[in-house]
């Protein structure tokens, strides 16, 4: 019985032995094959390596590592949105999170952006080496405000919110560009989202906005008045215009109608002969007077003309 006892414990060890083998090998195995995930990158920290990690990081995609000695460190090198917001919850920041900067004509604004970039493939060795995961608040975020102050000092008021916005948005992202890849990021593009003032200056704008409308106003009342008036004189000029004509066509009239009784003045003086006189004269006697007697001894005045 006891011997029988001993081979039962004896089966169990065997047992357990293979289970604990299985396990390692299971193990190893596993820490052996290891598969990096699209969009990522990992560093291959190693004690097999003079440096303490490989010289050249994972892809993504299946590999092989030493089991114990080797383990990852992984990236995303996908892009990555790092937003500073007024809105709370808009950003990374559950306050308000918005860079607050003076223009060079000493007005404070408060600026909305976002940063957009990723981690440089080709470099994630370094930035393992000199950030680790803390390049967000290590770098992108001081980075981002420090330039935004730096820039929006360089502009007025004005310009910001409407001749230079675009100006200073440029500046903005070149020198984010350049900041970003001396720390292996790159940058995709930075976004100024909003801009806006503090309440005394929203108000002396909003104040210099009504004055402007109605300055405004003012100039589009006085264009009408002109308007007006220039109506006004074009119509007085008209009927002076008209009148002139009226007078000068009767004065015309007036200059042939007396050139045309002087021609016939002229005519008729030209045409009086003593016998028309005469004739003239007969015509006005007594229509039924068809002769004329005379004193014996005085001139004949006219023979009557012979009637049909």
């Amino acid at each position: 019985m006891a011997k029988q006892n001993f081979s039962d414990r004896g089966r169990i060890s065997r047992l357990i032995v293979i289970g604990v083998i299985v396990i390692v090998v299971l193990f190893i195995l596993a820490s052996t094959f290891v598969f990096i995930p699209p969009q990522t990158s990992a560093v291959v920290i190693s004690l097999l390596a003079p440096n303490g990690y490989r010289r050249q990081p994972l892809q993504s995609g299946l590999h092989v590592i030493v089991p114990l000695v080797e383990h990852l460190e992984t990236y995303s090198i996908a892009r990555q949105t790092y937003t500073m917001s007024s809105n709370p919850g808009e950003g990374q920041m559950e306050d308000d999170d918005s860079i607050r900067a003076r223009t060079k004509d000493g007005q404070e604004v408060f600026i909305d952006a976002s940063v957009i970039y990723s981690i440089d493939p080709a470099k994630v060795i370094d930035l393992h080496i000199n950030w680790q995961n803390r390049f967000e608040d290590g770098v992108v975020r001081p980075a981002a405000r420090g330039i935004i102050r730096d820039v929006a000092s360089q502009y007025g008021v004005e310009e910001i919110v409407s001749s230079k916005r675009s100006e200073l948005e440029q500046m903005i992202t070149s020198q984010m560009a350049q900041k970003l890849a001396e720390s292996d990021l790159v940058l995709f593009d930075f976004i100024l989202r909003d801009i806006h003032f503090s309440e005394e200056y929203a108000a002396a704008v909003e104040q210099k906005q009504i004055a402007e409308q109605q300055a405004q106003q003012a100039d589009l009342v006085i264009e009408q008045k002109k308007a007006e008036a220039e109506q006004a004189r074009q119509v007085a000029q008209g009927v002076a215009d008209a009148a002139v004509i009226a007078a000068k066509g009767d004065a015309e009239a007036r200059l042939i109608q007396a050139q045309a009784e002087a021609q016939a003045n002229l005519l008729i003086s030209q045409s009086i002969t003593p016998a028309l006189i005469q004739y003239q004269y007969v015509l006005k006697l007594a229509p039924g007077v068809d002769t004329i007697f005379v004193p014996s001894g005085n001139q004949f005045i006219l023979p009557l003309p012979t009637t049909p």
